[in-house]
């Protein structure tokens, strides 16, 4: 493979020659370069990640899944996401492109899987930001209630056109600092992150010590740990439908890889210093709040159906006191915002690259002069944000769960394509070692394996409408109706694009299987 030493111009088409005479067709963007280090991308990373509005959000519905076995339950949501992640570090070192999951999966598999595999990370962004947005202004009243003393400041959020006006207010900041800039995203994360994992650590240290206290709370136990001990398939197979939702948003580290420093090696690295910073948050918060709540259905416990959605909301002021639990509705308001800030990262930039190799249209692909950022794809991501969450919240009331359940089946469905296609792209230099046959081929091959297992049982369980929420649509659960119907929604604007772009379907722009372009650090 040739070394590519000269940066081209954006738009410019990387001639990346090899013994055969091929190219791969890989195109730069005109993103700003040298951005984002280690730190910077893990930071990025771990912020889209959202921990605390993660963990406040999905507690409560993952004990009412697998009870006791929660802990086991984000162990096993980590491996897979582990295992995936060695795809995205050896995928990003061949070819770091903004493009990621599109990008890599058109070079092994072809445009059509190419095309479909960028729409599903698309679309669960837009649906994951729509819900954040929800979560940062349910959690902004409720934080102005506590401070100045006044219920009726916090029911405001319970007012639907009050509630619609401030998400759609926050959906225009993240959109506004989004577009002025990467350097402005990483600045603002350091101190938003910091304080959020600074509020978790204190909140599981005081839950711990308090947890004799409390009716109901439990001594720990290893069996804990233990996913076997699940009552059933059906169950482990949601609880971890859950599970592989809180840790979404780590790869979002690969999306600023051509404006990282070393972009073939520092953002799969800061990937896997995002996921190792996680899991260890929500393992230590996991057992901590089993200790102090317990999983009873009554007052704090975690299987409350009443407290559910919002945990960290009923166990603020029992653990931290009325003064310190202010600063957990904080965390979570600003883990909320800054996760939508940092969310419209992997969205924009896939929309980008699409265009930038005639998968979309080519207004897409204008980077600002100035910020060089993708400006056109962030607002209208900012744009369907605001249209998807006013339209499903008008809807139906259950949004908020349904899309969170709907949203498993959307990251399986890319995150599984890109393990594959680390495979298939690598196919030919498994057999070189033992390395480039374990992180190359088996490893991200089980990751596949894993994430399509839940996949089907999830598209098997969500038919049923007790399901999510418990609504349904002519009698299908409205999960399913809203993750497989975003899905097919891609197909059919597949089949427009294919009209538009036939070059780009032809295998002409982004050729398949084609030595990557390499660069050096």
């Amino acid at each position: 493979m040739t070394q590519v030493e000269a940066r081209p111009q954006a738009g410019d088409t990387v001639r990346n020659v090899d013994a055969t005479g091929e190219t791969g067709g890989v195109r730069t963007k005109g993103l700003g370069g040298n951005s984002v280090g280690l730190m910077g991308g893990a930071v990025i990373g771990i912020s889209t990640v959202a921990p605390v509005y993660c963990l406040t959000s999905t507690l409560g519905a993952t004990v009412g899944e697998v009870g006791l076995q929660m802990p086991a339950i984000f162990l096993a949501g980590f491996l897979p996401m582990l295992l995936v992640a060695f795809a995205y570090r050896e995928l990003n070192r061949a070819v770091p492109d903004c493009g990621t999951s599109f990008t890599w999966s058109v070079k092994a598999f072809g445009p059509r899987v190419g095309w479909m595999c960028g729409w599903g990370l698309l679309v669960a962004t837009v649906v994951v930001l729509s819900n954040l947005a929800g979560v940062a202004t349910s959690f902004f009243w409720l934080t102005a209630g506590e401070i100045t003393g006044d219920p009726s400041i916090a029911a405001l959020d319970g007012n639907k056109a009050v509630h619609i006006v401030t998400t759609l207010a926050f959906v225009a900041a993240a959109t506004f600092v989004s577009y002025r800039g990467i350097t402005a995203t990483k600045s603002l994360q350091y101190a938003l992150v910091g304080l959020q994992l600074l509020v978790i650590t204190v909140f599981a240290a005081m839950a711990v010590t308090k947890a004799d206290e409390v009716a109901g709370s439990l001594s720990f136990s290893w069996t804990w740990m233990n996913p076997f001990a699940v009552e059933s398939f059906a169950a482990f197979t949601a609880g971890l439908s859950l599970s592989i939702f809180i840790y979404w948003g780590w790869d979002t580290c690969l999306s600023v890889n051509e404006e990282s420093v070393g972009s073939a090696r520092t953002p799969g690295r800061a990937a896997l210093l995002a996921i190792v910073v996680i899991v260890s948050s929500y393992l230590m918060v996991a057992v901590a709040v089993q200790m102090y709540a317990g999983i009873g259905e009554q007052g704090t416990g975690l299987g409350n159906p009443d407290t559910s959605d919002n945990v960290f909301a009923a166990l603020a002021s029992p653990v931290m006191g009325s003064g310190l639990g202010i600063l957990l509705f904080v965390a979570v308001l600003a883990s909320a915002a800054a996760s939508l800030q940092t969310t419209f990262i992997p969205v924009a930039r896939t929309a980008l690259a699409m265009s930038t190799y005639e998968a979309f249209p080519p207004a897409f692909a204008k980077v600002h002069p100035v910020h060089k950022t993708p400006g056109r794809a962030t607002v209208v991501a900012g744009v369907a944000t605001g249209v998807f969450y006013s339209v499903m919240t008008l809807v139906s009331e259950n949004v908020l769960v349904d899309t969170i359940y709907a949203l498993g089946l959307m990251i399986c469905f890319y995150y599984a394509i890109t393990a594959f296609a680390c495979v298939w792209f690598f196919r030919r230099e498994l057999t070189r070692s033992v390395r480039d046959l374990l992180v190359k081929g088996v490893l991200p091959g089980l990751g596949g394996l894993m994430l399509t297992a839940v996949f089907a049982q999830t598209l098997k369980d969500m038919w049923d409408p007790a399901y999510g929420s418990g609504s349904s649509v002519l009698g299908v659960g409205s999960v399913f109706v809203i993750g497989v119907g975003l899905l097919l929604v891609g197909a059919v604007l597949m089949a427009v694009m294919h009209r538009r772009s036939p070059a780009f379907f032809r295998g002409e722009v982004l050729t398949k299987e084609t030595p990557a372009l390499v660069v050096e650090d």
